[in-house]
């Protein structure tokens, strides 16, 4: 089918959108839209100037026979900051305290909006670290892990408490509970983890950050290397965090029950 040249804009981008950080050729697109590959190339730098502006992402391409275009998801500064800044404000209504001093938190972690956003953040933010998976701990940090992977591209491996039959055979380790110093058990399927793979460790909460912990030593059990951690809060206190090497976006620095006050600043991510 023969495309006019705002048909195949429209279509292109949809495409592109749909397949980031994946190396799509020019003959793919001249196939696809019965158009020349010159028309083709004059079309991806439309694309490629109009996601820069608008600080979607970039694209990058490459010449020669086999030369084509990737697209790697970004966020501004200013949209991220604005973003996490509006979360903070969510987060400080009183009417979130819960028994215990926690806070309520599923309506934004089921926000798909606000999922997707926050994914886009963390895989501008890990760009660069050439993920080849994202790992999580069953079950609030999913949303998250899943929002993240869909914009780098890769699946997602879920950590979890308790076995499944369904999951096959599994790799198990101990590990300290950072809260609570107690120790608990966390498991991975063999065949959710390939070795010598690229983990991106995504959580929705960490206080003293003895699961990250636990699912780095995990991921090592699969010969597998740790690029980063990202968190969508942080508990920060005196207590020293049992990981070094992690973003958050969001800082909890304390809860008043008494005068329901929830103090949350931006996180580490920000200078």
């Amino acid at each position: 089918m023969k495309y006019r040249r705002s048909g195949r804009l429209v279509d292109m981008t949809e495409y592109l959108l749909r397949h980031p950080h994946q190396s799509v050729s020019l003959t793919f697109f001249s196939e696809k839209y019965n158009s020349a590959k010159s028309s083709i190339s004059e079309d991806i730098g439309i694309i490629k100037e109009v996601f820069e502006q608008k600080g979607i992402g970039r694209l990058a391409t490459s010449a020669g026979v086999s030369g084509g275009v990737i697209f790697v998801p970004t966020i501004d500064d200013k949209e991220a900051l604005d973003t996490v800044h509006s979360i903070c404000e969510q987060l400080k209504d009183p009417s979130r305290l819960l028994p215990g001093g926690y806070l309520y938190m599923m309506d934004i972690i089921g926000d798909p909006e606000r999922m997707q956003l926050m994914g886009r953040i963390f895989a501008s933010y890990f760009k660069d670290a050439q993920v080849d998976v994202v790992m999580t701990m069953a079950t609030k940090g999913i949303p998250l892990a899943y929002a993240v992977a869909s914009h780098l591209n890769v699946p997602v491996s879920i950590v979890r408490h308790e076995q499944r039959v369904t999951e096959g055979s599994i790799v198990s380790i101990n590990y300290v509970s950072g809260s609570s110093q107690r120790i608990q058990t966390m498991s991975l399927s063999k065949r959710s983890l390939q070795s010598g793979a690229r983990v991106l460790i995504i959580d929705d909460f960490m206080k003293a950050g003895g699961t990250i912990r636990g699912m780095m030593d995990l991921s090592e059990e699969f010969q597998a290397t740790v690029v980063g951690a990202g968190v969508l809060m942080e508990a920060m206190h005196d207590k020293e965090k049992l990981v070094d090497n992690y973003v958050s976006l969001t800082k909890l620095f304390g809860v008043d029950a008494k005068d329901k006050k929830i103090h949350v600043e931006k996180g580490n991510m920000f200078p």
